[in-house]
């Protein structure tokens, strides 16, 4: 349509006439002369919009199910890295304890027995060089560590540095059947020589076939000049069994190794050797009679109440 004056009139009158009727409808209400071309509009388009909404409502249903979805799964992935942090800052916290404690009993036992140590970890364990039990350890030549140095933690007799890189070392353990060590018997100094067994207990072969040594009697290390490769008075474990050997020049004894092999973690390598032999001071103390052979609890005697009906 060209912009003439006869177009803009008529645009204008088709104005006003729409305001007219906007005016009428409200001020009618429910009686508005629009009325019933108002409805008849709405039975027209009312399924027209049943429809369109039908289509719709799906799509929309699954937008919604989707985004709920994702917040449900936002908040799921939430909580399982709340959880994850958690465990681990309690795992954390368990280890930390527990090597604390590791290093406590090290240091006490380095104390006692006037020991030079530089602590190490243990990052391996397993086979090398041959040896079925070994460990290796991550201090090395950088940090003074030499072959055939005495290897300790808070319990005792851990082993002997068998082999040196720069920042590592292979510790040969006291349970393998190709180590040896000299050992003295407590209170009584029987000399012997324990070698391992594995898994099993060490045995000791006492150099007295007389020697006197019973269940319980404790071990250490005899020492060896300028303490290579081992340093006096480390404990080694205690007597379990005493094998029968009569007619033997030694006596074979069975010992149960302080230190727990298949779990050690932190351990101390004996840098510089006591300047005197500490002998039995790194043991720790016996356990008292009492603890070790508590009182046996007579029976109680029957009460009247607990006679039986009939009984005299």
């Amino acid at each position: 349509m060209r912009d003439t004056r006869e177009s803009r009139l008529l645009l204008i009158l088709l104005v006003a006439v729409a305001f007219a009727l906007i005016t009428v409808d409200i001020k009618g209400g429910e009686d508005s002369p629009l009325g019933g071309a108002r409805r008849a509009a709405a039975g027209l388009l009312g399924p027209v919009e049943r429809g369109a909404s039908g289509l719709v409502d799906p799509v929309a249903g699954t937008i919604r199910a989707v985004r709920d979805a994702s917040t449900h799964q936002q908040r799921l992935d939430q909580i399982t890295r709340e959880n994850t942090e958690l465990r681990q800052r309690l795992a954390s916290s368990d280890t930390a304890a527990g090597r604390t404690k590791q290093l406590d009993d090290l240091l006490r036992t380095a104390g006692n027995g006037g020991y030079t140590i530089k602590a190490a970890q243990v990052i391996a364990i397993g086979a090398a060089q041959g040896f079925s039990w070994t460990i290796t350890i991550d201090a090395g030549s950088d940090d003074g560590l030499t072959r055939d140095m005495t290897v300790i933690n808070g319990q005792g007799l851990v082993g002997r540095v068998t082999t040196v890189a720069p920042t590592t070392a292979t510790v040969l353990l006291a349970s393998d059947p190709g180590f040896t060590a000299g050992t003295r018997l407590e209170g009584s100094d029987e000399i012997g020589f324990a070698a391992g067994q594995g898994s099993s207990p060490m045995r000791v072969q006492l150099l007295n076939g007389r020697a006197q040594v019973k269940a319980g009697d404790r071990v250490v290390t005899f020492g060896s000049q300028s303490g290579r490769p081992f340093v006096p008075g480390v404990p080694v474990g205690r007597v379990v069994e005493v094998q029968a050997t009569p007619g033997e020049l030694t006596k074979t004894v069975l010992v149960e190794p302080y230190v727990q092999f298949t779990r050690l973690d932190l351990v101390g390598v004996v840098v510089v050797p006591p300047r005197s032999d500490p002998r039995d001071g790194v043991l720790p103390p016996k356990p008292s009679a009492a603890a070790a052979n508590p009182p046996a609890v007579a029976p109680a005697k029957p009460t009247a109440a607990s006679t039986p009906a009939g009984g005299n």
